[in-house]
């Protein structure tokens, strides 16, 4: 291709249209632009300028305006004048000095790489969303005019160990005002299922142990004893379901009552495929190492007594402030004020001010991988960077890359997915009969719903019942195969609230959301199927790294710590 024919100006003409999306250009303006060593082109208060040159393979533009603050910014772009513009040449390194990070996807992962790789490395960073916003499953919709907030997402954060830590010191950074949930507080002692036809509360303390509780047949305290008195077995493979090591170390009653609902409220997977390795490892290793979880959890708090001196980990020279005020006020969990979306809504805010540059209906559509760096096609434009940080979810990443790496495409395939009908709904006055956090419904009742939430019980939301059904998960097509109507979902919804929970009203207010593959599922042999996609990207030395709920977590807690993690793995350079 000519230097500076009318094919390459129009193909720097998109270019900058397309990353940009600020500047339209007509090439008819220019002339003799081949000639041109130096253009200073200003069309509606934007200008760009050709600075250097690189053989034939580069030409490097400096695009320059004013962003919505009225500030001088300096956006980098380099155009391809050769079929082959990675190749490691001198003119490519050279030309590398410009190249920068990018993030693929805007959730709470993806931002938060961003976060970290700017307070890391400080260098030029853009992350590119498919959506129209950010957040991804994190969406609130505030209603200040009739006080009350619907969530279609995550309400509540913990604030437990280093993962809570580290997502408190985020939100004291970004200045965010926390609604705390004391253990004191309803919400944080009362948990219920629905099970046997009944509401059934939960033991909240140990007084409860003793009893017998429907919808259990025998006191707890028998369970403890089963697992006191039986011998370990060493897991196939090194893991087994959270189903089977629940029934082998504490009984069937408890798998399918207490366990196997709790993991449908965790990530709406059936607890007989989820893996114990990686969604309780800590259990898993005890009961592996000491015989059993009370054994082993026993030892395990005496032998830290013994060193409790010791320091290490994220924030072993002092926790952040918010943190130890959530130690002290004994926080169960908190929300934010306005509601969770909050939450990346300022983190964007935050690294926009920061000149990094978040750029929503982008979608990546290719990963090309070299010793120089990556190349992305990214709306048919192709933008080189050095390193991609990938938040995506497994599958959506997977064919990224499946052109130059089909078996790491795979195995990001691998990864299965679920979908989760969502329905909020208001009532008009205070309905609930029995407050609490919400309750879950144990898969053996064969039911569509897999639990509701009280968000009226968890927040203020004055003279209102706010509540959120969730349904479907891993039996999502069992029951929703034909795709129901948004107002057949919320007839089934509602139907059901009212025959669990005793209300006759109809919802004054409500919203449908299917939310698709939005949870992955941690069946047997996670742990090491995650291990094996990093020791691949490392074994290949792919300029590529991987964060997110496929592979560290569900919890908002969770995927801000892997993004932590991630970015602080990439070599300094």
């Amino acid at each position: 291709m000519e230097i500076g024919g009318p094919m390459y100006f129009r193909t720097a003409q998109a270019r900058l249209w397309e990353l940009f999306g600020v500047l339209r250009l007509n090439h008819h303006e220019i002339q003799n632009f081949s000639s041109a060593n130096n253009i200073d082109c200003k069309l509606s208060d934007f200008g760009f300028k050709l600075i250097d040159s690189f053989n034939d393979s580069y030409v490097t533009w400096v695009y320059f305006g004013l962003n919505d603050r009225s500030r001088h910014r300096i956006l980098r772009l380099q155009t391809k004048t050769s079929l082959n513009p990675l190749r490691d040449s001198g003119a490519t390194r050279s030309s590398r000095r410009n190249m920068s990070t990018a993030v693929l996807g805007g959730g709470l992962s993806g931002l938060s790489a961003g976060y970290y790789l700017l307070r890391r490395f400080g260098k030029p960073l853009t992350i590119y969303e498919a959506s129209p916003r950010v957040g991804g499953w994190v969406r609130s919709e505030n209603r200040k005019d009739r006080n009350f907030i619907f969530e279609s997402g995550p309400r509540t954060i913990r604030p437990v160990g280093e993962p809570g830590a580290n997502t408190l010191e985020l939100v004291e950074e970004l200045k965010l005002e926390v609604t705390p949930i004391r253990r004191s507080h309803v919400a944080a002692r009362n948990r219920m299922l629905y099970a046997k036809g009944q509401l059934c509360m939960l033991p909240n303390s140990p007084k409860g142990l003793f009893g017998v509780l429907p919808p259990f047949t025998k006191p707890l305290y028998k369970a403890l004893l089963q697992d006191l008195f039986t011998a370990s077995k060493k897991a196939k493979l090194e893991d087994e379901s959270i189903y089977s090591f629940a029934e082998r170390r504490f009984g069937k009653e408890i798998a399918d009552y207490a366990i196997s609902p709790m993991i449908c409220g965790i990530c709406a997977g059936d607890a007989r495929e989820i893996s114990v390795r990686f969604l309780m490892e800590g259990l898993f290793e005890k009961e592996q190492k000491y015989g059993g979880v009370l054994k082993g959890t026993l030892i395990s708090r005496f032998e830290k007594n013994k060193t409790k001196d010791t320091k290490d980990g994220l924030f072993a020279e002092g926790q952040p402030k918010l943190y130890a005020q959530a130690v002290k006020e004994k926080w169960a969990m908190y929300g934010l004020q306005g509601g969770l979306e909050n939450l990346p809504k300022t983190m964007r805010k935050y690294l926009g001010e920061r000149d990094v540059n978040v750029q929503l209906s982008n979608e990546c559509r290719n990963l090309t991988f070299s010793s120089s760096g990556v190349r992305m096609n990214i709306k048919d434009a192709e933008v080189p960077v050095e390193h991609v940080v990938s938040s995506l979810p497994a599958y959506k990443l997977a064919p990224l890359v499946k052109q130059q790496h089909p078996s790491l495409s795979a195995q990001l395939l691998s990864i299965p997915y679920v979908d989760v009908l969502v329905v909020n709904m208001q009532f008009p006055g205070k309905l609930l009969k029995q407050d609490g956090f919400g309750l879950l419904v144990p898969p053996v009742e064969k039911l569509p719903l897999l639990g509701v939430i009280f968000d009226s019980c968890c927040f203020d939301m004055g003279e209102n019942t706010v509540l959120t059904v969730m349904m479907g998960g891993h039996w999502f097509d069992q029951w929703f195969g034909d795709r129901p109507s948004p107002k057949q979902i919320l007839d089934l919804a509602t139907s059901h609230v009212q025959k669990m929970l005793q209300i006759r009203e109809e919802p004054k207010f409500s919203r449908v959301h299917t939310l698709h593959k939005c949870i992955p599922q941690y069946t047997v042999g996670h742990k090491r199927r995650v291990e094996a996609i990093r020791n691949y990207i490392k074994t290949y030395k792919l300029p590529l790294s991987v964060c997110g709920a496929a592979y560290d977590g569900v919890g908002i807690n969770d995927v801000i710590l892997s993004a932590r993690r991630q970015v602080e793995a990439i070599p300094l350079s």
